[in-house]
């Protein structure tokens, strides 16, 4: 039987994976991807507690992470679409020069 901890467990894993990726990667497309990971344990959390205390605030406030995680993936494509444009490449080191 799947209990609370082995979903805990699993967003622990997610998490982690998550934030190497942010912090160890250079390329704007891994470190977002990295971030959608970080957000999906955070609502495999939320989901997880709530299903357990029998309430269904965390998962209507999963709900509302996944709209901030899609926006943040619209807001990132722009900011992709731009980097490219500017210096055809998606290094974040390039990044911070975008004034040019």
């Amino acid at each position: 039987m799947i209990t609370a901890t082995h979903y805990l467990l699993l967003s622990l894993i997610l998490f982690s994976l998550g934030v190497i990726g942010v912090m160890m990667r250079r390329n704007f497309i891994t470190v977002l991807m990295s971030l959608e990971l970080i957000f999906n344990a955070v609502n495999l959390n939320l989901v997880a507690f709530s299903y357990r205390l029998g309430d269904l605030a965390g998962q209507i406030l999963a709900i509302f992470v996944i709209t901030i995680a899609a926006a943040e993936a619209a807001i990132g494509l722009g900011l992709i679409i731009a980097l490219v444009r500017l210096k055809d490449t998606v290094a974040l080191d390039e990044a911070s020069e975008m004034r040019s």
